[in-house]
């Protein structure tokens, strides 16, 4: 094997390495892209988690304050 094939072989299998390494970059900042998509699906924001708290707060208020004048009388 002469010096040009070899260094044929060697470049051959560079190309190789780094287009596999690029498509494995690519595939997983597209699996990436896809999660961040469907975090609105999945997560609550911070504000309408606070909002639903609040609300549950008020409703579990009005509860306790009706069974503190069920027990006055």
């Amino acid at each position: 094997m002469d010096l040009q094939t070899a260094f044929n072989v060697v470049m051959s299998l560079a190309a190789f390495m780094g287009g596999y390494i690029l498509n494995r970059i690519t595939s997983s900042l597209d699996k990436l892209d896809d999660d961040v998509r469907s975090m609105p699906m999945k997560y609550v924001a911070k504000d309408d988690y606070r909002r639903d708290i609040d609300h549950l707060t008020n409703i579990c208020q009005q509860i306790f304050n009706k069974l503190d004048g069920k027990v006055d009388k």
